[in-house]
């Protein structure tokens, strides 16, 4: 993939110094009384805020916070996440009260050279999720250039993702830039072999993923719940365990359409059971094939499982991770995940494997077992991640092509 970067926009006939930036982030923050309680999201902008600063840029920062509906909701403002940004990026941080309009105008006209202010929330405009062409317009009068830097919102077509990077020239921010890379390692010119792993709760909500990894996948390991609907369909009892029976056609066809590509699929071969969700809870491991009751539900992969995952990744060059193999918000029900994620981290720590992760749980669990520092990279990313994994163009990466 090959896509407009900073580096571009620092070239002596496109130089960045004397220009307002507008630069496309999430802040969509975690706060609490109106305060911020986790600042992840604005430790990963500061890179390209810190680049456009040094290069003599104005920077005015676009962001959406929650979902307000093209109405201004004050409990949905920005200005609460100035202070905290003010002391990450030791520097001051002007806040304007609309991200478009004569305000906006005013404020950004008064910074200095590496100068930066904080837009209000986009969505306060019904134009930003429709992408409309006058609210786009209205955004590209206050800046000379754009930037997104905003990976984690890049799969929606708004104003402020895409619409605009028609109307300026258009680059990809640092963390943008890094995504990107990751993302191009794990699946689009990865080393191969290449050994994906798929978990969560039902097939019904990954299909496409699990269509379009199984074209590029050498392995693909599936877990969790959706291991489950897997097993059912082969004919293997599951006992009591959480599955969509009525998707077990579903799964035999994606096994057939897995074969015919040359994808082998790692299945559970034993799986750890109890007869309640509950820390602590009494639980036994059970080889696949073996007859459960109706109370026994499959809770984790079992040590068999493990071992057997593990030596496919010790084969393989880069791993791409989607999903937890078990409950792992329930000990003893990690067990699989964390011995799973440790595995992976060595590998990679040594060099010998490139390991992508994302996803809302699947972050969480690597946090969990204590290895997200470990992994190659790993994307917070959330829904932009999951539909890149599923092979679909994003508009906002898409508007960024060279």
């Amino acid at each position: 993939m090959t896509f407009r970067t900073l580096d571009d926009a620092a070239k002596p006939d496109g130089g960045l110094a004397g220009k307002t930036a507008l630069v496309r982030v999430d802040f969509n923050v975690p706060m609490e009384d109106g305060k911020v309680t986790e600042d992840t999201r604005l430790r990963v902008a500061l890179p390209t805020i810190n680049t456009l600063r040094d290069a003599g840029a104005r920077v005015a920062l676009l962001a959406h916070f929650d979902r307000p509906k093209g109405k201004v909701v004050p409990s949905m403002s920005l200005q609460p996440v100035v202070d905290d940004l003010e002391h990450l990026l030791g520097a001051p941080v002007r806040f304007a009260t609309d991200c478009v309009g004569d305000e906006a105008k005013a404020v950004i006209a008064d910074l200095p050279l590496g100068g930066v202010v904080l837009l209000e929330n986009v969505r306060f405009h019904a134009g930003e999720e429709a992408n409309d062409p006058a609210f786009a317009a209205q955004l590209a009068e206050l800046g000379d250039v754009y930037v997104n830097d905003a990976f984690s919102a890049a799969h929606r077509a708004h104003a402020s993702t895409e619409g605009l990077a028609r109307l300026l020239p258009a680059y990809a921010g640092e963390s943008m830039r890094r995504e990107l890379d990751a993302l191009d390692a794990a699946l689009g010119r990865p080393q191969k072999p290449v050994i994906g792993i798929v978990g969560g709760a039902k097939v019904s909500t990954k299909l496409d993923l699990l269509k379009n990894l199984v074209g590029k996948l050498d392995r693909l390991a599936i877990g969790g719940g959706m291991a489950n609907t897997f097993l059912f369909a082969q004919g293997i009892d599951i006992g009591g365990s959480l599955a969509e029976r009525d998707m077990a056609d579903t799964a035999l066809e994606i096994l057939a359409e897995a074969k015919a590509r040359g994808c082998e699929i790692l299945l559970p071969v034993d799986f750890v059971v109890a007869t309640e969700v509950k820390p602590g809870a009494a639980a036994r491991a059970v080889a696949a094939g073996q007859p459960l009751s109706a109370e026994d539900k499959i809770l984790d992969a079992g040590p068999a499982t493990v071992a057997r995952l593990t030596a496919a990744i010790d084969a393989s060059k880069t791993l791409i991770w989607n999903g937890p193999l078990g409950v792992f918000e329930v000990p003893p029900f990690d067990a699989a995940t964390v011995a799973v994620a440790h595995h992976v981290a060595a590998r990679a720590r040594s060099g010998h494997l490139v390991a992508v992760g994302g996803g809302g749980d699947t972050v969480a669990a690597l946090h969990h077992a204590g290895v997200a520092d470990d992994m190659t990279f790993v994307s917070t990313a959330g829904g932009a991640f999951l539909e890149w994994m599923e092979g679909k163009p994003l508009p906002g990466v898409e508007a960024l092509r060279a």
